[in-house]
């Protein structure tokens, strides 16, 4: 793993790194008319971010787009298109818990069934009983099942890849129940798991018969037409054309420095946590995928008020997040009300959040990076600005 190493000496971080490319933190703008605001925090987000960032939002009434930086590090500058390929990471829960969700509509699952009745015999033993952990509970995180890291998790599953690097969903599931023990009582918090939405991944498969990647393609990604959107097959690392690179690097004062990180083995396999984190899209793709889900377009009314009923946790570093409901999350908005968003941070090089109110305004952005800090500004003040500014 690349450290970012702020503003300390890096003699020999950029002797490494020179082949890479850099690029200046600020980079080019553009601006949509009237977004004056936006812009000025992507510009600050990007500056501490990825080569660039990109935000794409609107209301019922129509759409802007803002960029800010450089889409790729080799040749001209461009900027960020809303069209254009990148992974997802942890936005794909959304998708898995929709498709959940249709199941539930549709009288194959009951949302507080446990687990066992699903999937008998997997969730036991290390400390999990299967018989105390519900649907419900794995939709919102707080069945207590243990997140492991995603590089920990694939070091502990080598033994279970195959010749072109991918992995099956159950032993992987399994293997990750048998190492990391439960980290909280059933019901008990909030504990964010990709591990838990990996077996919400079999629960899918085990009630339509077919793969979460068949599955999610479609009954949603067909259903509403997300041109711009796949799951991608076991070893197939690559990205379907247009799409943006994915970089990780080092800051050195003023300046970046990367490394291409797009199809580097390991760390973009889709089949390692495929339902917590496979999905490609876009930025519009991504905005027209969650209205569907607060519309009412993918289930029910009643089970869309199941997916929007929260599980609170105080959240010190952002008192802005309401809480947890079944694969989304609840933002309170400084223009009053609150919106539906998830993120994503895929090890490849990606980070991107979704938001969506129910009077119809969107925003989805995306830095071409992997970003862990909580500088500011961060996703949420872009996302924020950006559904404020498009009442």
């Amino acid at each position: 793993m690349i450290k970012r190493l702020g503003r300390r000496p890096v003699a020999a971080a950029l002797a490494a790194l020179a082949a890479a490319g850099s690029v200046l933190a600020g980079g080019t703008a553009h601006a949509a008319d009237g977004h004056a605001d936006t812009q000025a925090l992507l510009n600050g987000y990007q500056s501490h971010a990825g080569p660039g960032a990109a935000v794409y939002a609107g209301n019922r009434s129509g759409s802007w787009h803002l960029s800010a930086g450089t889409a790729s590090i080799t040749g001209p500058a461009r900027p960020i298109r809303p069209d254009e390929h990148f992974r997802v990471g942890s936005q794909t829960k959304t998708f898995t818990a929709a498709v959940v969700l249709q199941l539930v509509d549709e009288g194959k699952v009951a949302l507080d069934e446990p687990i066992e009745r699903y999937l008998p015999g997997l969730v036991q033993g290390n400390g999990y009983d299967g018989n105390r952990i519900t649907v419900r509970q794995l939709l919102q995180h707080t069945g207590g099942v243990a997140n492991p890291n995603v590089l920990t998790y694939a070091q502990q599953a080598a033994g279970l890849l195959k010749p072109d690097g991918s992995v099956e969903l159950r032993p992987l599931v399994e293997v990750g129940l048998r190492t990391f023990p439960p980290v909280a009582e059933p019901g008990a918090k909030v504990e964010y798991s990709n591990l838990g939405y990996m077996i919400n991944g079999l629960l899918v498969e085990q009630l339509t018969g077919v793969s979460i990647g068949e599955a999610i393609t479609s009954r949603i990604i067909n259903r509403l037409g997300l041109t711009r959107t796949t799951f991608p097959g076991p070893g197939d690392r690559s990205l379907p054309a247009p799409y943006l690179s994915g970089y990780r690097g080092v800051r050195a004062g003023p300046f970046f420095f990367w490394t291409e990180t797009t199809s580097a083995p390991l760390i973009s396999e889709p089949s390692i946590g495929s339902p917590a984190g496979a999905v490609l899209s876009s930025l519009a793709d991504l905005s027209k995928f969650y209205r569907a889900v607060v519309d009412g377009g993918l289930f029910s009314a009643a089970t869309g008020a199941e997916m929007r009923r929260i599980a609170t946790m105080p959240n010190p570093a952002d008192p802005r997040w309401l809480g947890i409901g079944l694969g989304v999350q609840q933002l309170a908005l400084s223009c009053g009300g609150h919106a539906w968003f998830h993120n994503g941070i895929a090890t490849s090089g990606y980070t991107s959040l979704t938001a969506v109110t129910e009077d119809g305004r969107h925003a989805s952005m995306m830095t071409n990076a992997w970003e862990m800090t909580a500088i500011k500004p961060t996703p949420v003040d872009v996302i924020e600005s950006a559904l404020c500014g498009s009442r």
